[in-house]
């Protein structure tokens, strides 16, 4: 007898990777929050009756807000959230430029945004998303939303962004900070391949009252091209070319200045209190989001 194929409810990833990351939530450093509700306590005394909603448990939390009745029925443990814990803001900014079009970056970029929003979501914390260095000249706009009810619209425009055009990422994210409002975390998701000063847009995002997180991605061949001999190089968002000999002898001086802008990257990050990490599409998504993520502090299981 055969049995029914489940449906997959996104095109980003399976089922049983959308219900690892309906487990999961995210980890800031700081505690940069909205007087409003959400599973970040304020840190302000007092208590409150008002329930809010369930989430499901995660290791490190407070076991007197665990819902025993709900545990006897199901054998899952939950959490009671209230009115007086404090609301994060996760703003995700996905850099859906030319560039983020090659190696499937402009997928893993959207994969990430929709497992952070979930996650934020499900925790009861707002969750907005900005599609910058569009073609538009306005940055696309997922607005705050926050709850269960408000994954299917978060996945299916996530699901329906394009990539295309060349706005610097500077201007795209001064643009987005006009619509923001709300403390918490930035994610901005990119392969931060791109000219200008990098240091303003951090700067811009930490003065508003966000925690900035850079996730770099690139694809396997930006992080160990396989060229040699001569050849013509085509910058994928202004035209301009660029004639090489020998490339091959150009490899160690390319390698050593990719390690240079991550670990610029990287302090831009932590100078402002934040995070950074580079990742590759050469690289199953499930694994550097349950391994990758969770070593390097960014979510909890």
């Amino acid at each position: 007898m055969s049995t029914a194929t489940e449906s997959r409810y996104s095109r980003l990833f399976d089922n049983a990777t959308l219900r690892q990351i309906e487990r999961m939530r995210l980890r800031p450093l700081r505690r940069l929050t909205n007087r409003s509700r959400g599973e970040h306590l304020s840190g302000k005394g007092g208590s409150s009756t008002d329930f809010a909603d369930y989430r499901d448990y995660a290791v490190g939390d407070d076991l007197r807000y665990v819902d025993w009745n709900i545990f006897a029925r199901l054998r899952r443990p939950f959490i009671k959230q209230f009115q007086h814990e404090e609301e994060m803001h996760v703003v995700l900014l996905i850099d859906a430029s030319t560039s983020m079009l090659s190696g499937d970056k402009l997928l893993r970029a959207q994969q990430f945004a929709a497992a952070f929003g979930i996650m934020g979501m499900l925790n009861l914390e707002r969750v907005s998303v900005y599609g910058i260095h569009t073609s538009g000249v306005q940055p696309l706009l997922f607005p705050p939303s926050t709850g269960r009810t408000k994954i299917r619209p978060l996945l299916t425009f996530l699901e329906q962004l394009e990539g295309g055009g060349a706005i610097p990422l500077e201007q795209s994210i001064e643009t987005m900070l006009r619509f923001h409002r709300g403390r918490g975390v930035a994610i901005l998701l990119s392969d931060f391949l791109t000219l200008g000063d990098l240091s303003r847009p951090f700067n811009m995002l930490y003065s508003s009252g966000l925690e900035p997180w850079g996730l770099q991605i690139l694809s396997a061949a930006e992080i160990a091209p396989d060229v040699q001999g001569d050849l013509r190089f085509v910058d994928s968002e202004t035209g301009d070319t660029l004639d090489i000999t020998n490339a091959a002898e150009l490899l160690g001086e390319y390698h050593q200045q990719l390690q240079v802008l991550q670990d610029y990257l990287d302090a831009q990050c932590r100078r402002r209190q934040g995070r950074f990490l580079s990742i590759s599409t050469g690289e199953e998504f499930e694994l550097q989001l349950k391994d990758r993520l969770c070593r390097q502090g960014w979510v909890l299981r």
